[in-house]
């Protein structure tokens, strides 16, 4: 999918198809008032007619309108203009590309970054028409999966600007647009992939490939350095597999050389059929989204880089499988993590702390100004928040209201819980220094607990992205969150420092 920015008069574009904007009560956009007047109100007598009503995310195609030079017009609705906020804006880009689809219409010139849509200026419309556009034209392809499908429907988009001294500031907003585009479908498509292709071994070569494009430095640490390091948490949950666990680290050094790095630890357990304590066999398929957290981190490192951020950034990628076998945990284990704190691990199936907490532990070494964890840790923060937002939990308040902005700009939201000390109670053990669970009462608060007794040497954060990082049903697939949130988070930090 191609994407350029230019300045024109909708009625003079010679495109296969302009999209224009229709409001509720048979109100034009800017774009669509045009294209009325050099047809002669042509678009009017249409919805004096009733054949549109302008609700949001309704759509009409039209052919060889009077007086445009394009092959169609496109009209969208918006709702009412006085309502038009983040939803509906996204609600219309979509409904235009999906409209397109199956048509002959290749190549298409927007006017939608016109709408006036509350909060949000001009570069934050670019941003998401890119996003938007690309999320909706996404396919999964691979040669060992399925190959790709000939599509018709758009393949070049022309965002059209209101002014010509907006196109210096519109770029910038491509390229964000594109850089975080990029970064989501990298995380889609390795969500995407099933187990038996994407282990932790095939993690660690797309690391490598990540960071050969991008100069980017990795190591990857494997059992018997773990081993050494007294990994006892991560490596337990590895024991029922015979795929070899690794810890793949990337650096990204372009920040002040003094400037200490922001650390993102993205869950990367590749298949998780929860262990001696088994899933039940219905959706157990959608495990392998388990390791979205892994891909996120990778996503992201990748949006960073393209776009070239001056900041410090390392990403960490604790990784393996979670099956049962002869060899495997067991509820009642007693396993010490790299900080000398014991575990009793109650349920095999929360393996997703155990991996995490030493990977935790281990980024102690980078003084970190700050760590984000992301993971699909737990049901309960599906239960709590449903697909909307992701669960968001750290020990600092800053962070925390960072993130939460971060998401809101990026329209991949968050949403704060509380990690009150009353909820650590429920992680108390007769027989070790903690468990892995503190039962079912807030599931994904006590989850977070856990970690935030591996968090004491930083400012920490957790993402529980169990909710987001993938759909289910027929739209079966990873949604690439939180790429954009965490990107534009990372963009803030660049222009602070």
């Amino acid at each position: 999918m191609e994407f350029s920015i230019k300045n024109g008069n909708p009625e003079k574009q010679r495109n296969a198809c302009v999209i224009v904007g229709v409001f509720e009560s048979r109100k034009l956009s800017h774009a669509a008032e045009a294209i009325d007047r050099a047809s002669n109100g042509y678009l009017t007598s249409l919805l004096r007619r009733g054949d549109m009503e302008g609700k949001a995310g309704t759509t009409l195609l039209l052919h060889n309108v009077p007086g445009t030079l394009c092959d169609r017009v496109l009209l969208v609705g918006c709702g009412k203009e006085r309502e038009l906020n983040e939803r509906v804006f996204r609600q219309a880009v979509q409904a235009s590309v999906k409209a397109l689809e199956n048509t002959g219409a290749g190549d298409a010139a927007s006017f939608l970054a016109e709408l006036p849509v509350k909060r949000r200026n001009l570069e934050w419309r670019i941003e998401q028409m890119v996003e938007v556009t690309a999320e909706t034209v996404y396919q999964f392809a691979h040669p060992q999966c399925k190959k790709e499908q000939e599509r018709r429907g758009l393949s070049r988009l022309v965002i059209q600007v209101p002014q010509r001294n907006d196109l210096r500031r519109a770029d910038v907003a491509l390229k964000h647009g594109l850089a975080i585009a990029g970064g989501v479908r990298l995380a889609r498509d390795l969500g995407n992939l099933p187990g038996n292709i994407c282990t932790p071994a095939y993690l660690a070569e797309q690391a490598a490939d990540l960071a050969k494009r991008f100069g980017l430095e990795i190591e990857v640490l494997e059992r018997a350095d773990m081993e050494k390091l007294g990994m006892g948490a991560l490596l337990s949950v590895a024991r029922g597999s015979h795929q070899p666990p690794k810890l793949i680290i990337l650096h990204y050094r372009r920040g002040k050389h003094d400037r200490k790095p922001v650390v993102l630890i993205g869950k990367g357990i590749t298949f998780d059929a929860g262990g001696i304590s088994l899933k039940p066999a219905a959706d157990m398929d959608e495990m392998k989204f388990d390791m979205c957290g892994a891909a996120s981190v990778l996503g992201t490192l990748r949006a960073v880089a393209d776009l070239d951020l001056p900041i410090n950034l390392i990403g960490m990628i604790p990784a393996c499988e979670n099956l049962p076998d002869g060899n495997a945990n067991k509820p009642g284990d007693i396993v010490t993590s790299m900080s000398g704190q014991t575990i009793e691990v109650l349920n095999t199936d929360a393996e997703g702390r155990l991996i995490l907490c030493d990977a935790m532990t281990y980024a102690e070494r980078f003084e970190p100004e700050t760590v984000v964890d992301i993971a699909t840790l737990t049901g309960a923060c599906v239960i709590a928040l449903g697909h909307h937002a992701s669960g968001l939990f750290g020990n600092d308040e800053k962070l925390i209201e960072a993130l939460t902005d971060a998401g809101d700009t990026a329209f991949d939201r968050a949403w704060p819980l509380p990690l009150w000390e009353e909820y650590q109670e429920q992680l108390k053990s007769n027989f070790a220094d903690m468990a892995n669970i503190g039962g079912r009462p807030a599931g994904s608060i006590t989850a977070a607990c856990f970690l935030s007794r591996f968090a004491k040497k930083f400012k920490w954060a957790h993402l529980d992205i169990a909710g987001t990082a993938w759909k289910s049903g027929k739209e079966k697939g990873a949604t690439g969150r939180p790429v954009p949130l965490l990107t534009h988070f990372l963009l803030e930090q660049a222009r602070q420092h």
